[in-house]
């Protein structure tokens, strides 16, 4: 039986947005290995003037209210970009989506799954699927495996009762995507180094460094290989100009030019590989608090972030090379140059692959073979309206 001292309103102006991230806020506090991120940045998330994915989504924010206490937030959003894809990667026609799910008891759970359900049907959608905050290339899923350490950089962290609360709802598994951890100072097996130094010797073949002097043309390279070499995956989205020009400024500052790597076949940049120290170290040294020293600790660490951990959330090969010797020996080759200058360098102790979609057999292959264990799992879930 629903539980009648629940309310549900919607946050959509500047006050019910600061309610709805300071809400969230509160609830990741309580987890023992949660690590507090800049209010601003998350603030910019959900602001439609400052988020380009407001461009092509439509977004409703709610807030759970118990005797006036806020007691959990849900957002609806239909991503329009989503609509128009093929339904066998997994949105299609129809498809809406819930996301930055927190709830304080099963009841609010569901209570709040419900009304985002009820916006969703009212126009037109006939599945949802979530938790995805907001866009698909910020924070997929809901992390059920891995809560016994701290997350990564851009990635979330939720309490493991969130997913029987979810499944309880009438939700189902849709998809599983996995992080990979790997000890950044062994070496990797002989096969592997065999292949790299096979790499090194073709000369069609040449994996250089980003160059932030030209960062504006790197970034229209990376993406461009993203695009396309993520055309057919489950969940792809492509960027749109703003938001390729949104995420080259975001990322400019924590970029490093010799952790980051671009793969040339013939002269043509075919393959890339994205690597960020993890900045959720000094966040949690400043307590998610730039002011009033935060901001310069911030900087200090982002100029030279030794013995920092690094997380490499994207990397992709051209469609053309899918499936071919040569994918894989280049993907060996950006990750052996990458782990070289992360274990010299920059004192690197461990480093962090993902995500990674649970059928992606190529990539699961690639990490196995390297060593690297899977220590994260998230789950997006399912359910038809």
């Amino acid at each position: 039986m629903a539980d009648q001292n629940i309310v549900i309103v919607e946050a959509n102006d500047k006050k019910g947005r600061a309610a709805f991230v300071d809400l969230g806020r509160e609830f990741a506090s309580r987890e023992p290995h949660f690590v507090p991120q800049l209010r601003s940045e998350q603030l910019e998330l959900v602001n439609p003037a400052k988020n380009p994915f407001f461009e092509h989504a439509d977004v409703q924010l709610f807030i759970a209210r118990r005797e006036g206490k806020p007691v959990g937030r849900i957002s609806a959003h239909i991503d329009h970009l989503a609509l128009e894809l093929p339904r066998e990667q997994g949105m299609g026609p129809g498809t809406g989506l819930f996301g930055y799910f927190d709830a304080e008891d099963e009841g609010v759970a569901s209570a709040l799954l419900a009304r985002a359900e009820e916006w969703l049907r009212s126009r037109g959608m006939t599945r949802v699927l979530g938790p995805i905050s907001l866009s698909i290339w910020e924070e997929p899923g809901l992390l059920v495996t891995g809560q016994d350490h701290p997350p990564m950089i851009m990635m979330g962290h939720h309490p493991a009762h969130y997913a029987r609360w979810i499944e309880q709802a009438g939700f189902s598994k849709a998809k599983r995507l996995l992080t990979y951890d790997l000890d950044v100072q062994q070496e990797f097996p002989p096969l592997i180094r065999r292949i790299v130094k096979s790499g090194e010797r073709n000369e069609r073949i040449h994996v250089r460094k980003v160059d932030k002097s030209k960062w504006d043309e790197e970034v229209e390279t990376i993406l461009h290989i993203l695009n396309d070499a993520w055309s057919k995956n489950w969940g792809f989205i492509p960027f749109t100009e703003a938001e390729i020009a949104q995420a080259g400024k975001k990322l400019k500052p924590i970029i490093h030019e010799d952790l980051n790597m671009i793969a040339e076949l013939d002269g043509k940049p075919v393959a890339f590989m994205l690597t960020f120290p993890d900045i959720n170290r000094p966040l949690k040294e400043i307590g998610g608090k730039l002011l009033p020293f935060g901001w310069f600790k911030l900087l200090r660490w982002l100029k030279k972030p030794k013995q920092a951990d690094m997380r490499v959330p994207l990397m992709g090969v051209l469609k053309e090379l899918h499936n071919s010797r040569l994918a894989s020996q280049l993907a060996f080759m950006m990750i052996s140059e990458i782990r070289d200058v992360a274990a010299t360098k920059y004192k690197a102790r461990r480093g962090e692959i993902g995500w990674i979609l649970d059928d992606n057999q190529g990539m699961k292959a690639i990490a196995d073979a390297i060593d690297s264990r899977v220590n994260r799992e998230y789950v997006v879930y399912e359910k038809a309206l």
